[in-house]
C-alpha cells in the first residue's frame, strides 16, 4: 500500500469520507471503474453524434465539460449536504461517471489543433471560454442545488438517505 488515498477526493481529516477506504479499496474502485465506464461511452458517443472537422470549435466537448462540471456541482452538494449516501455513490457517480464523462485532457488537445489548423483566436477562445464556463458550471449547480435543498426557516435541515422517502417533503 502506498499510503495515497484510492480516492483522491477523500479528505482523510473527515472520519466518514475516511472510513470509505476502511473496509477495502476493491468496491471503491469497482465503483469507480464501473462509472467510469459509462461515463466514458457517454461522452464517446456524444462526440460521434456530434464531430467537428479540425480548426472548429469543439462544442461537444465544450458542452459535455461544462454540463459534467455542472452535474458535478449538484453531486457534490446532495452527497455533502443533503443525503447520507451509500459509500459508493459518490465514486461511482462523481470520480467514475462524470470524472469518466468530462474531459479535459481532450480539451487541451483540441486546443493545440485548432493552434496547429490555424485558428489560434479560436483555440485561445475555446481555452478560456471552457475553464470560465466550466467553472461557472460548479459553482451554479453548487448554488442552485443548495438553493433548492435549503429547508424552510425554523426546520432542521433534511438528511435524506439515497434511496429513501423524505419524510418533511412526502415524497
Amino acid at each position: 500500500m502506498t499510503g495515497r488515498p484510492v480516492d483522491p477526493d477523500v479528505d482523510l481529516h473527515v472520519p466518514r469520507q475516511r472510513s470509505e477506504l476502511r473496509e477495502g479499496p476493491w468496491g471503491v474502485l469497482a465503483a469507480i471503474a464501473a462509472g467510469g465506464a459509462l461515463g466514458a461511452l457517454a461522452r464517446h458517443g456524444l462526440g460521434s453524434v456530434f464531430p467537428h472537422r479540425p480548426g472548429e470549435f469543439p462544442w461537444a466537448v465544450f458542452w459535455v465539460n461544462v454540463s459534467g462540471c455542472l452535474l458535478i456541482g449538484v453531486l457534490m452538494v446532495l452527497v455533502t449536504e443533503t443525503w447520507t449516501a451509500h459509500r459508493l455513490v459518490r465514486p461511482f457517480l462523481g470520480v467514475g461517471v462524470l470524472g469518466g464523462f468530462t474531459t479535459f485532457s481532450t480539451y487541451v488537445v483540441d486546443a493545440q489543433e485548432l493552434v496547429n489548423h490555424g485558428a489560434p483566436l479560436v483555440g485561445l477562445a475555446y481555452l478560456a471560454g471552457t475553464l470560465a464556463a466550466a467553472l461557472a458550471a460548479v459553482f451554479t449547480g453548487v448554488r442552485v442545488t443548495r438553493l433548492l435543498a435549503r429547508p424552510r426557516r425554523g426546520e432542521a435541515a433534511p438528511r435524506i438517505r439515497c434511496g429513501e422517502r423524505s419524510e418533511a417533503s412526502g415524497e
